[in-house]
């Protein structure tokens, strides 16, 4: 069950516009392939009943003209024959032979067989037995009608002027012959009533196809208007929800577009003015903290010493002090994570460089590795995060290493110090506020536990992610991994 989304996932694109796109194209082929599959299908079941019925009334026709033949003096045929060629007076070629023409048939067409098929049933059934009759479907333009290889179309123009189509556009002809007499053939040639009949064979025609193409790309423009339409309020929204979660600056988004698109911008517009206010409020509550807290702590500093009492007055001291550091600690939190400064180009490897300089001077063992790494960030808010590992990392572990990887998309910088480590059930617990582990408050007592923390929103609020993690050898393992933007040529 839980493969078949992912499954979907891979095979649909990724954005919803293509999605969209995608979907509406499906379905509008979908729709012509069925309508077209119908409508062909009903086409050619008409053509055939159609074509069925005009065969029959032509079999009917053509048997009574057989019969008017056979039973017509021989020495009156000729005659009858001329005169037909020139005065017309019926709807088929007429010629008498002494043998059977071979007719180059046409054979490719289901259609033209069912209609021969019904052609030869019908008059063999007129003729009652007494004489057979053979059809079949050929072009004029190459189709003999006399016993010495005549072809149609080399035979006088008012021949066949009155009865068949054979200008412009040719259409198949119809011919049936039949030995009515011993030695003496019949020859009809005729064209369905509906001359063009075979087309309709063929419901996919070059000229319906190229249609439907257009028909396909006609839409296919369309839905990609409308596909944008629906997906650039989407993309503006998401532009402005990344801008406010990075710069904490509240940029309205115009509510413009369909009654649920304006509706999403006044909630996603309601939504940064309240969080803009709250953090505003904030700032001004911790200000005003900051501002009242100080004073008493001094005044109460001053008078534990007028204690008598030394042991008293130092746990008095410890006390105030430890109230200060967290006062102090919270005060810092607020300020480090709320930093108000431009989004620039901040090269990692050249930070990480300035941050361990003073302690390579001052003798502590860091090492330093890292490739060229460019992140879009704030340069202030990274240094501040990035200058908290590594102090964590010099003050527990002694020896730190700083490597860095550069994948196509993102940038990590790894710390690593050679210290105690963390037990493995502690290494999202680390990152609470005030939150302090026996080993570090017995090496480090003047610590307010809000330094990780510190750097993970930091980090966080940059797109990125902070991890810990215990080496196999020893120590721990500090990863940030920010998104990447390509170096400077």
């Amino acid at each position: 069950m839980s493969d078949t989304p992912r499954w979907r996932d891979r095979l649909l694109p990724d954005t919803l516009r293509a999605r969209v796109m995608l979907m509406m194209v499906a379905g509008v082929l979908l729709s012509q392939l069925l309508g077209t599959a119908i409508w062909a299908w009903q086409l050619r079941q008409n053509a055939q009943r159609d074509a069925k019925e005009a065969a029959q009334q032509l079999a009917v026709s053509a048997a009574g003209s057989i019969r008017f033949f056979r039973d017509l003096p021989a020495q009156y045929r000729p005659i009858l024959i001329e005169q037909l060629r020139t005065m017309g007076g019926t709807r088929f070629f007429v010629n008498v032979n002494r043998a059977h023409v071979m007719v180059p048939a046409i054979n490719d067409s289901s259609l033209a067989s069912a209609v021969t098929r019904a052609v030869r049933e019908q008059i063999n059934a007129e003729l009652s037995g007494s004489a057979t009759a053979d059809a079949a479907f050929a072009w004029p333009d190459n189709l003999a009608v006399t016993d010495d290889g005549r072809r149609l179309k080399d035979l006088p123009d008012n021949w066949v002027e009155g009865s068949l189509l054979l200008h412009s556009r040719p259409a198949p002809l119809l011919v049936i012959q039949t030995e009515f007499e011993p030695g003496g053939w019949l020859l009809l040639a005729t064209t369905m009533p509906d001359p063009y009949f075979l087309d309709n064979a063929d419901p996919l025609p070059r000229d319906r196809l190229l249609l439907q193409g257009v028909t396909l790309l006609t839409v296919l423009g369309l839905v990609m208007l409308v596909a944008r339409g629906l997906t650039r309020p989407l993309q503006v929204l998401a532009q402005a929800a990344s801008a406010f979660g990075n710069e904490m600056h509240s940029n309205r988004v115009e509510e413009t577009g369909t009654r649920e698109l304006r509706g999403t911008a006044r909630a996603f517009n309601d939504m940064q003015a309240r969080i803009q206010r709250f953090v505003d409020d904030r700032e001004r509550l911790f200000a005003s903290i900051s501002h009242d807290l100080k004073t008493p702590i001094t005044r109460l500093k001053l008078r534990t010493e007028l204690l008598d009492d030394d042991a008293l007055r130092a746990d008095f001291h410890e006390d105030l002090d430890e109230l200060d550091v967290m006062v102090k600690g919270a005060l810092q939190t607020v300020k480090d994570t709320q930093i108000h400064e431009n989004i620039a180009d901040v090269r990692l490897d050249r930070l990480v460089e300035r941050l361990t300089a003073t302690a390579i001077a001052s003798g502590a063992q860091i090492s330093v590795d890292l490739p060229e790494m460019t992140v879009l960030g704030k340069p202030l808010a990274l240094k501040r995060a990035l200058g908290n590992l590594i102090d964590n990392a010099l003050r527990y572990g002694q020896r730190v290493e700083v490597s860095g990887q550069v994948g196509d998309d993102a940038a990590s910088v790894i710390i690593r110090d050679h210290g105690p480590g963390l037990p493995e059930g502690s290494l999202e617990e680390i990152f609470e506020p005030y939150v302090r582990l026996e080993h570090g408050r017995e090496m480090h007592r003047d610590g307010s536990g809000l330094g990780l923390g510190i750097a993970r929103g930091i980090v966080a609020e940059h797109g990125g992610e902070l991890g810990l993690r215990n080496h196999p050898e020893g120590g721990l393992v500090a990863t940030v991994r920010l998104k990447r933007q390509p170096a400077a040529s």
